[in-house]
């Protein structure tokens, strides 16, 4: 093998050892740049992909919500561990009184479920949803109903805070089960919300918030006029979206064998278009219900009619009809919705009797059928805004009020004062909050909404007919 000749390789060795040491630290200075700048720039071209911690086995994700918060209502009742609110948020006819505590799903219902999908073809999968509400400050199922039975025969003064809900401590407040198509839509049948319930969490500046929205804490207009109605069981309900323009939906929920009574006939549809959605929506919902605590006296005759109170209730039956129009539209960071509801309350064509079952398993044992001899009309309206300040904190503001026409006979008709709840008035609500993402699964946040009644529909006010709620909490979702 050639070798070069020592002599040569002599005076090559001398020659690099004459090289300035700051000349080599000059290179490793530089080669270690380079070297930097090649990892940055394999760093931008390539980002990781996002984490996904789901909870997700075989197709099928645990999931759910945690929202607990600190109120404080200027006039109020002291707080209940079974309505899903906790608190009333707006003022009720038993608001008399300042009060403070924890209360649950300020801003989202709490909640666990298991949802899933399983591919069929390449187009279809069969999918289905469990999930099961509760109120996280006291460990309890989440239960309208039950909040209204503890208080009956108890005076306005003595009560807690009690209301209806669509929330009646089930096993599952939602359970259906279904097809779903990326052409044609989803078809679910079981437990589940109705269409204007799914429009109004999409179009609510508060996205059905119970702290910060009337139409988010009063199921009655979610339900097309009680708010029995804003999930229903034995519903078949179809939603599709065409080209990322078109929403068509349907609901009908059959009658659980009650005759004529208690089915429910939804329709909607709508579109997108360069940052703007609208949607409209009729429903008419057969011998709808809404409940109410029962009196001293309608106690003390239970036990002749055969029932008990640990389960009844009173219970008002309609016939409801009601039409709807909302919109949102998107401009960069800014989002404005806006949303119009009209509901006709009329007597219903199928009355309902005494020992009726609602859900829940609560009877009613006193019913009115004869509440709307002139139709009542209730015109529903809100406006509000969301704006994201920065990426992690939103701002949103918004207005809420319904108009009631005067629908009582007599003395009564045309009134437009207190006097009855059938004269003419008027709600409002304004509301302001602000939502702080701290992570993917936690955020916090803090508000304040006004409530007024006026008129008529301050009637059976006998205390206070305003409220404000400052509210602050933290909400964790898996």
């Amino acid at each position: 093998m050639l070798q070069r000749p020592k002599i040569w390789r002599t005076a090559l060795h001398k020659q690099l050892l004459s090289v300035d040491k700051w000349s080599w630290s000059s290179l490793a200075v530089a080669a270690c740049l380079a070297a930097s700048g090649v990892a940055q720039a394999q760093s931008s071209t390539s980002p990781a992909a996002p984490v996904d911690d789901s909870l997700t086995w075989h197709g099928i994700t645990l999931y759910g919500i945690v929202d607990i918060g600190l109120q404080y209502d200027t006039h109020s009742a002291p707080f209940t561990d079974y309505f899903p609110g906790g608190s009333s948020d707006i003022v009720q006819k038993f608001s008399r009184q300042s009060a403070v505590g924890a209360t649950p799903s300020n801003l989202s219902q709490s909640r666990v479920g298991l949802q899933g999908t399983e591919p069929i073809t390449d187009d279809l999968s069969a999918v289905f949803k469990l999930e099961t509400f509760f109120n996280p400050q006291a460990g309890t199922l989440s239960d309208g109903p039950k909040s209204q039975v503890l208080n009956n025969g108890k005076a306005l003064n003595q009560q807690t805070v009690n209301l209806d809900s669509s929330v009646a401590g089930e096993a599952f407040q939602t359970a259906y089960a279904g097809i779903s198509s990326k052409l044609y839509g989803t078809v679910t049948f079981g437990r589940q919300l109705t269409l204007l319930a799914d429009g109004i969490n999409k179009y609510d500046p508060n996205y059905g918030s119970q702290a910060f929205s009337l139409i988010g804490l009063s199921g009655s207009y979610a339900g097309g006029g009680d708010t029995e109605d804003k999930r229903v069981d034995e519903a078949l309900k179809y939603y599709g979206t065409f080209n990322n323009l078109i929403h068509v939906g349907a609901l009908y929920k059959f009658n659980g064998s009650n005759g004529g009574a208690n089915t429910i006939t939804q329709l909607e549809f709508g579109g997108e278009y360069a940052g703007a959605s609208v949607d409209a929506y009729y429903s008419k919902a057969k011998s709808a219900v809404s409940t109410a605590v029962l009196s001293l006296a309608q106690v003390t005759e239970l036990p002749t009619l055969g029932f008990t109170e640990s389960n009844s209730l009173a219970g008002t039956i309609s016939d409801n009809t009601a039409f709807s129009v909302m919109g949102l539209y998107k401009l960069d960071v800014l989002k404005f919705f806006v949303g119009y509801e009209h509901i006709k309350f009329a007597n219903p064509a199928n009355p309902l009797g005494a020992g009726f079952i609602i859900p829940g398993g609560y009877t009613l044992a006193f019913v009115n059928n004869d509440a709307y001899v002139n139709d009542k009309i209730l015109q529903v309206y809100w406006a509000g805004a969301r704006y994201t300040v920065v990426p992690n904190l939103d701002l949103t503001v918004a207005y809420y009020g319904y108009h009631q026409n005067a629908y009582g006979t007599g003395s009564n008709a045309g009134c437009d004062t207190n006097k009855s709840g059938t004269c003419s008035g008027r709600f409002e609500a304004i509301s302001f909050n602000a939502d702080y993402t701290l992570s993917r699964h936690f955020d916090v946040y803090a508000g304040a909404m006004y409530s007024g009644v006026y008129d008529g529909v301050a009637n059976g006010y006998l205390y206070q007919r305003t409220n404000i709620n400052p509210t602050i909490g933290v909400r964790a979702k898996f």
